[in-house]
Protein backbone atom coordinates (compact mmCIF):
# COMPACT_ATOMS: atom_id res chain seq x y z
CA UNK A 1 0.00 0.00 0.00
CA UNK A 2 3.22 2.49 0.43
CA UNK A 3 4.35 1.91 -2.63
CA UNK A 4 0.44 2.34 -4.46
CA UNK A 5 0.17 5.82 -2.71
CA UNK A 6 3.55 6.81 -3.68
CA UNK A 7 3.52 10.17 -6.16
CA UNK A 8 6.69 11.02 -8.39
CA UNK A 9 8.14 14.57 -8.97
CA UNK A 10 7.95 15.67 -12.25
CA UNK A 11 9.67 18.48 -13.74
CA UNK A 12 7.24 20.34 -13.83
CA UNK A 13 6.78 20.42 -10.56
CA UNK A 14 3.58 18.07 -10.39
CA UNK A 15 3.50 14.64 -8.71
CA UNK A 16 2.71 11.96 -10.62
CA UNK A 17 0.82 9.15 -8.69
CA UNK A 18 0.50 5.42 -9.95
CA UNK A 19 -2.33 4.83 -12.49
CA UNK A 20 -2.15 1.00 -12.78
CA UNK A 21 -0.82 -1.25 -10.63
CA UNK A 22 -0.53 -5.47 -11.55
CA UNK A 23 0.10 -7.96 -9.16
CA UNK A 24 0.99 -11.68 -9.61
CA UNK A 25 -1.49 -13.37 -8.34
CA UNK A 26 0.58 -16.83 -8.56
CA UNK A 27 2.10 -17.12 -5.39
CA UNK A 28 -0.74 -16.00 -3.19
CA UNK A 29 -3.53 -16.09 -4.67
CA UNK A 30 -6.71 -15.15 -1.70
CA UNK A 31 -3.96 -12.64 -0.02
CA UNK A 32 -3.79 -10.50 -3.72
CA UNK A 33 -7.16 -10.62 -4.38
CA UNK A 34 -7.65 -9.26 -0.80
CA UNK A 35 -5.66 -6.83 -1.17
CA UNK A 36 -6.69 -5.66 -4.43
CA UNK A 37 -10.06 -5.03 -3.37
CA UNK A 38 -9.07 -2.66 -1.36
CA UNK A 39 -8.52 -0.56 -3.58
CA UNK A 40 -10.23 0.64 -7.48
CA UNK A 41 -10.48 -1.14 -9.88
CA UNK A 42 -10.35 -1.27 -13.95
CA UNK A 43 -13.08 -2.36 -15.87
CA UNK A 44 -13.44 -4.38 -19.30
CA UNK A 45 -15.28 -3.62 -22.23
CA UNK A 46 -16.09 -3.99 -25.77
CA UNK A 47 -13.27 -1.63 -25.90
CA UNK A 48 -11.00 -3.02 -23.98
CA UNK A 49 -9.73 -2.53 -20.74
CA UNK A 50 -10.62 1.14 -18.85
CA UNK A 51 -8.75 2.67 -15.12
CA UNK A 52 -10.60 5.56 -14.81
CA UNK A 53 -9.32 6.05 -11.51
CA UNK A 54 -5.54 6.37 -9.94
CA UNK A 55 -4.28 3.95 -7.84
CA UNK A 56 -6.01 1.25 -9.78
CA UNK A 57 -4.66 -2.49 -8.57
CA UNK A 58 -5.42 -5.72 -10.78
CA UNK A 59 -4.54 -9.18 -10.03
CA UNK A 60 -2.86 -10.57 -13.16
CA UNK A 61 -2.31 -13.96 -14.34
CA UNK A 62 0.01 -14.96 -17.35
CA UNK A 63 -0.31 -16.76 -19.77
CA UNK A 64 1.54 -18.61 -23.14
CA UNK A 65 -0.79 -16.92 -25.85
CA UNK A 66 0.71 -14.83 -28.09
CA UNK A 67 -1.82 -13.08 -30.07
CA UNK A 68 -2.39 -9.76 -27.72
CA UNK A 69 -1.59 -8.84 -23.87
CA UNK A 70 -4.38 -8.18 -22.04
CA UNK A 71 -6.37 -11.04 -23.27
CA UNK A 72 -9.31 -9.81 -20.79
CA UNK A 73 -10.74 -10.04 -17.36
CA UNK A 74 -12.75 -12.27 -15.85
CA UNK A 75 -16.04 -11.75 -14.46
CA UNK A 76 -16.37 -10.52 -10.58
CA UNK A 77 -16.88 -13.42 -8.36
CA UNK A 78 -16.82 -12.92 -4.95
CA UNK A 79 -17.23 -16.39 -3.31
CA UNK A 80 -13.72 -17.37 -5.18
CA UNK A 81 -12.10 -13.82 -5.53
CA UNK A 82 -13.64 -11.44 -2.93
CA UNK A 83 -15.32 -9.56 -5.82
CA UNK A 84 -12.04 -8.71 -7.61
CA UNK A 85 -11.21 -9.27 -11.52
CA UNK A 86 -8.50 -11.54 -12.46
CA UNK A 87 -6.64 -10.39 -15.32
CA UNK A 88 -5.16 -12.65 -18.15
CA UNK A 89 -2.01 -11.90 -19.77
CA UNK A 90 0.08 -12.39 -23.18
CA UNK A 91 3.29 -12.63 -21.62
CA UNK A 92 5.34 -13.42 -24.25
CA UNK A 93 3.84 -9.90 -26.20
CA UNK A 94 5.62 -7.78 -23.96
CA UNK A 95 8.50 -9.55 -23.59
CA UNK A 96 8.93 -9.77 -26.88
CA UNK A 97 8.29 -6.08 -27.90
CA UNK A 98 10.86 -5.00 -24.92
CA UNK A 99 13.89 -7.30 -26.37
CA UNK A 100 12.97 -5.93 -30.45
CA UNK A 101 12.68 -2.25 -28.29
CA UNK A 102 16.07 -2.54 -26.45
CA UNK A 103 17.70 -3.58 -29.96
CA UNK A 104 16.68 -0.02 -31.23
CA UNK A 105 20.26 2.30 -31.66
CA UNK A 106 19.97 5.89 -30.03
CA UNK A 107 20.59 8.72 -32.66
CA UNK A 108 23.75 10.71 -32.90
CA UNK A 109 24.29 13.93 -31.94
CA UNK A 110 25.40 15.13 -35.33
CA UNK A 111 21.65 13.72 -37.11
CA UNK A 112 19.66 16.03 -34.42
CA UNK A 113 17.19 13.03 -35.13
CA UNK A 114 14.24 12.36 -32.51
CA UNK A 115 14.87 9.46 -30.53
CA UNK A 116 12.91 6.01 -32.38
CA UNK A 117 9.90 5.44 -31.14
CA UNK A 118 9.76 2.74 -28.72
CA UNK A 119 13.32 3.42 -27.73
CA UNK A 120 13.85 2.49 -23.77
CA UNK A 121 15.18 5.10 -21.21
CA UNK A 122 16.88 4.21 -18.18
CA UNK A 123 18.36 5.74 -14.97
CA UNK A 124 21.70 5.21 -13.83
CA UNK A 125 20.62 1.14 -12.83
CA UNK A 126 23.20 -1.46 -11.95
CA UNK A 127 24.52 -4.08 -14.15
CA UNK A 128 22.29 -6.82 -12.25
CA UNK A 129 19.28 -5.10 -13.26
CA UNK A 130 20.22 -5.40 -16.94
CA UNK A 131 21.20 -8.81 -16.75
CA UNK A 132 17.52 -9.89 -14.82
CA UNK A 133 16.06 -7.86 -18.06
CA UNK A 134 17.51 -9.82 -20.29
CA UNK A 135 17.26 -13.15 -18.38
CA UNK A 136 15.23 -14.97 -21.04
CA UNK A 137 15.57 -15.72 -24.64
CA UNK A 138 13.18 -17.33 -27.24
CA UNK A 139 13.70 -21.09 -27.40
CA UNK A 140 11.40 -22.84 -30.26
CA UNK A 141 8.88 -20.41 -29.42
CA UNK A 142 9.26 -20.22 -25.62
CA UNK A 143 10.71 -17.97 -23.33
CA UNK A 144 13.69 -19.68 -21.52
CA UNK A 145 15.40 -18.28 -18.49
CA UNK A 146 18.99 -18.71 -18.67
CA UNK A 147 21.04 -20.82 -16.41
CA UNK A 148 22.01 -18.98 -13.10
CA UNK A 149 20.04 -15.72 -13.99
CA UNK A 150 17.37 -13.96 -12.15
CA UNK A 151 14.73 -12.57 -14.31
CA UNK A 152 12.49 -9.71 -11.65
CA UNK A 153 13.12 -7.39 -13.09
CA UNK A 154 11.65 -8.54 -16.56
CA UNK A 155 8.82 -9.89 -15.13
CA UNK A 156 8.42 -6.40 -13.71
CA UNK A 157 8.52 -4.81 -16.80
CA UNK A 158 6.16 -6.79 -18.44
CA UNK A 159 3.71 -6.01 -15.68
CA UNK A 160 4.28 -2.36 -16.47
CA UNK A 161 3.51 -2.84 -19.75
CA UNK A 162 0.54 -4.54 -18.98
CA UNK A 163 -0.43 -1.86 -16.62
CA UNK A 164 0.02 0.73 -19.05
CA UNK A 165 -2.08 -1.21 -21.08
CA UNK A 166 -5.09 -1.35 -19.01
CA UNK A 167 -4.70 2.34 -18.26
CA UNK A 168 -5.48 2.62 -21.72
CA UNK A 169 -1.91 3.80 -23.33
CA UNK A 170 -2.31 2.08 -26.15
CA UNK A 171 -5.47 3.99 -27.49
CA UNK A 172 -3.78 6.80 -27.27
CA UNK A 173 -3.46 9.44 -30.48
CA UNK A 174 -1.65 11.99 -30.97
CA UNK A 175 -4.55 14.43 -29.76
CA UNK A 176 -4.21 12.71 -26.11
CA UNK A 177 -0.55 12.59 -26.31
CA UNK A 178 -0.67 16.86 -26.85
CA UNK A 179 -3.08 16.89 -23.80
CA UNK A 180 -1.16 15.10 -21.60
CA UNK A 181 2.33 17.09 -22.80
CA UNK A 182 0.19 20.40 -22.32
CA UNK A 183 -1.02 19.28 -18.71
CA UNK A 184 2.55 18.14 -17.61
CA UNK A 185 3.70 21.69 -18.99
CA UNK A 186 1.44 23.78 -17.02
CA UNK A 187 3.50 25.60 -14.18
CA UNK A 188 2.87 24.93 -10.04
CA UNK A 189 1.57 27.88 -8.63
CA UNK A 190 2.47 28.91 -5.48
CA UNK A 191 -0.34 29.76 -2.75
CA UNK A 192 0.25 33.52 -0.73
CA UNK A 193 2.26 33.27 2.02
CA UNK A 194 0.70 33.44 5.04
CA UNK A 195 1.35 36.41 7.79
CA UNK A 196 3.57 34.60 9.82
CA UNK A 197 5.59 32.95 9.75
CA UNK A 198 6.32 34.40 6.01
CA UNK A 199 6.76 30.61 4.48
CA UNK A 200 5.96 30.12 0.65
CA UNK A 201 3.97 26.72 0.08
CA UNK A 202 3.75 24.97 -2.91
CA UNK A 203 1.06 23.67 -3.83
CA UNK A 204 0.38 19.69 -4.49
CA UNK A 205 -1.41 18.92 -8.21
CA UNK A 206 -1.72 15.00 -9.73
CA UNK A 207 -1.73 14.84 -13.16
CA UNK A 208 -5.39 13.42 -14.30
CA UNK A 209 -5.99 13.42 -17.98
CA UNK A 210 -10.72 14.08 -19.24
CA UNK A 211 -9.95 11.37 -21.26
CA UNK A 212 -8.86 8.47 -19.89
CA UNK A 213 -12.13 9.41 -17.34
CA UNK A 214 -14.95 8.25 -20.44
Amino acid sequence: SALLDEEFPHASGLRLPIRVLCVDSGFNPHLTYEWVQQHPQASWGPAGARAPSPKTAVAIKGTARTDRLVLGASPVDSSRRRGTRLWTLGTPVAKSELYSRLRLAPPTEESGEPFPAGYCHFPRYEEEYFRQLTAESLVKGHWVVAPNRRNEALDCRVYARAAASIYGIDRFTEKHWLELEQLLSTPVTETDAPASPPIRHVRRRMVSSNWIKR
